[in-house]
């Protein structure tokens, strides 16, 4: 049985849809509605703010490798 893909992340489609969501919300709509599109919107939100906190420490690494390498290269 092949591994379980991750799902399938878009921080763009996730802008999108979070726009699409607030604006929605902006309508008259039943409570119910307006509240699965809240909850929507805060896991949104959360997967959002976990993407952009992953990319940013695969940034921190690439750029500490690489600041490492230039010190290497110039005490050689």
């Amino acid at each position: 049985m092949p591994a379980k893909k991750k799902t399938d992340f878009s921080i763009e489609n996730a802008l999108l849809r979070l726009d699409e969501i607030s604006a929605r919300l902006e309508s008259d709509l039943p409570l119910e509605e307006a509240l699965a599109l809240y909850q929507e919107g805060v896991t949104l939100i959360k997967s959002s703010e976990q993407y952009l906190s992953d990319a940013e420490k695969k940034i921190h690494v690439l750029t500490s490798t690489e600041t490492a390498e230039e010190t290497e290269h110039a005490e050689s």
